[in-house]
């Protein structure tokens, strides 16, 4: 990822609803939702969450795909993977007894080896 891509992402979430949005999708994944689900879900205007979501797909966090009469929306995982990947590339000077911390907290929460560690404890 370049810095520029990077800089059009981190703004398109300074914004809280796109932020709420974007979590919202994360949370979603795969099936992504309407977006007059994710207005509903939010409480935002139709037109305003247009906007947001143009927003979000300009910067590549987000992709649209139509089915019969909706647009579903989805995050798209390979840029959340990009901009965590661009923040940590140089962590530390290469060194991972320093970030090795920071890279296991940016493992997935359903990760299969996470998932069949929690199913081992019962």
């Amino acid at each position: 990822m370049e810095s520029e891509q990077a800089i059009l992402a981190f703004a398109a979430l300074a914004q809280s609803t796109r932020l709420d949005v974007f979590r919202l999708l994360m949370q979603h994944e795969p099936d992504g939702l309407p977006a007059g689900d994710i207005a509903r879900h939010l409480a935002v205007p139709h037109n305003t969450m247009s906007t947001h979501l143009a927003i979000l797909t300009r910067a590549g966090l987000i992709e649209a795909e139509r089915q019969s009469r909706s647009i579903i929306y989805r995050a798209r995982l390979d840029a959340v993977r990009g901009l965590a990947g661009y923040l940590v590339k140089d962590c530390c000077g290469g060194r991972p007894e320093i970030c090795g911390l920071l890279i296991a907290d940016l493992a997935p929460c359903c990760s299969p080896n996470i998932a069949e560690k929690e199913t081992a404890r019962g």
